[in-house]
């Protein structure tokens, strides 16, 4: 978990996390329940609404907080 994570999980129980990189632009990945990381972005995003676009268009159906 990085700092200022936001995080939810969707109904499979895969954890989508919304995080700053050390760039500080905006990233996603997605960890399955057996705790392996399935999905991340590509690219960092300057805003936040952005990256979550990018992660719903990636199937996030949660909404992290």
């Amino acid at each position: 978990t990085h700092k200022m994570a936001e995080i939810c999980r969707d109904l499979n129980g895969d954890k989508w996390e919304i995080y700053k990189d050390d760039a500080g632009e905006w990233r996603w990945h997605r960890t399955a329940s057996n705790g392996n990381i399935v999905g991340a972005s590509s690219e960092g995003y300057r805003n936040k609404c952005d990256c979550i676009a990018n992660a719903r268009r990636n199937v996030m159906t949660c909404t992290p907080s």
